[in-house]
C-alpha cells in the first residue's frame, strides 16, 4: 500500500516542528490520529523513522532522507493542482501568496490588489499566517511567495526586501504614561497582552525582555492583533503591537497607541521564493510589483 499525501504532510511537519503535538494541530487531527498515521508509515517502509524522545522527535537517518523525497513529492501535487485549477477557471496562473499577520493587518492587501487589477489573468489566492509557517509553506511547495519578518530562516530561499513596521504600545486612553514615544523596558513593570508563543513577534520580545534581565509579565496570551486590542481594553494590560495595525483598532476601543523608542521596534518584511523567479513570469512579475510599492512606502511612524 502507498502512502497517502495527508499522512507525508504530517511526517513532514512533525519532522519540521520536532513535536508530535504542534504536528497533530497544525495537521488539524488529534494527537493519537497524528501517531497513528505516523506509526503507519513506519509500518509501510520498514524502519523506524523517527526517534522519540521526552524533549520530543528526531528524525532517524531513514527519516532524513524521506524528508527531502516528502517534500517534492508534495510540492509536485500542489503544483499539479494549481495547473488543473487553471483549466477549470479558464485563467492562466494561479499564485498562492502567504502573508505574516503583520503584512496581511496592514499593507499586503492593498499591495496585491493593486497587482489583480493590472493583472487579471493571474488568479491570487492570499492566506494569513505566522512568518516561520509561510517559510514551511514556501518551502514545501504550498506557497508561492512568502511574506515574512527578516530574521526567520529563510536559508536556501531566493528573498528580496519588502516593507517596515514599527512596534508600538497599546494601551487604554486613560493610561497613565505619557510621552509620544516609550521605552519597551518601561513596560516590563506593567502587566502586559500577548501573541501566542509561537509567533515572531512573542519570540521578540521575550528575547529583548531577557536581554534587559528582566522578567516579561505576561498575563494573557491571545492569537490576534484585535484580540490583543480586546483584552487591552478589558484592562488585561498593555499590548505591543505594529503601530499601523494598533492605529486600525484604537479608536473605536478608545485606546491610545504610542510608538516604542527602541531601535530594534523598526522591523524589515521580505519577500521569500523557493528559486529565483524569471523576471517575466507572473511570479517574477508579482515579486517586482511588491518590491516597488516597498520602495514607495513613506517611513513608519
Amino acid at each position: 500500500m502507498l502512502p497517502d499525501l495527508d499522512s507525508l504532510s504530517l511526517f513532514v511537519r512533525a519532522a519540521e516542528l520536532g513535536n508530535l503535538t504542534r504536528a497533530a494541530e497544525a495537521s488539524h487531527i488529534t494527537v493519537p490520529a497524528a501517531s497513528r498515521r505516523l506509526a503507519l508509515l513506519e509500518h509501510q517502509f520498514r524502519t523506524p523513522l523517527f526517534e522519540r524522545h521526552s524533549r520530543g522527535l528526531q528524525l532517524t537517518p531513514a527519516g532524513e532522507h524521506l524528508l527531502s523525497q516528502a517534500r517534492e513529492i508534495i510540492a509536485g501535487v500542489h503544483h499539479m493542482l494549481a495547473e488543473m485549477g487553471n483549466y477549470a477557471s479558464g485563467r492562466q496562473t494561479v499564485l498562492r501568496v502567504h502573508g505574516n499577520t503583520s503584512a496581511m493587518t496592514q499593507f499586503l492587501p492593498a499591495d496585491v490588489a493593486r497587482f489583480q487589477a493590472a493583472h487579471p489573468q493571474v488568479r491570487l489566492v492570499l492566506e494569513e499566517c505566522w512568518s516561520e509557517e509561510a517559510v514551511r509553506r514556501v518551502r514545501a511547495g504550498e506557497a508561492d511567495l512568502g511574506v515574512v519578518v527578516v530574521g526567520c530562516d529563510v536559508s536556501g530561499l531566493w528573498t528580496r526586501p519588502y516593507r517596515s513596521d514599527h512596534l508600538a504600545a497599546v494601551m487604554r486612553d486613560d493610561d497613565a504614561i505619557e510621552g509620544e514615544q516609550v521605552a519597551f523596558a518601561d513596560l516590563l513593570e506593567r502587566d502586559l497582552v500577548g501573541l501566542e508563543g509561537s509567533s515572531t513577534l512573542s519570540r521578540l520580545l521575550a528575547a529583548q525582555a531577557a536581554q534587559a534581565m528582566r522578567p516579561m509579565a505576561l498575563r494573557v496570551q491571545v492569537r490576534s492583533f484585535e484580540a490583543v486590542c480586546r483584552a487591552v481594553q478589558a484592562e488585561l494590560g498593555i499590548g505591543i503591537l505594529p503601530l499601523a495595525a494598533a492605529r486600525g483598532f484604537a479608536p473605536a476601543m478608545q485606546l491610545r497607541v504610542v510608538p516604542l523608542s527602541d531601535e530594534w521596534a523598526l522591523r524589515r518584511m521580505q519577500l521569500c521564493v523557493r528559486g529565483h523567479p524569471p523576471q517575466q513570469t507572473p511570479l517574477g512579475i508579482l515579486a517586482a510589483h511588491l518590491q516597488a510599492c516597498a520602495a514607495d512606502e513613506p517611513a513608519p511612524g
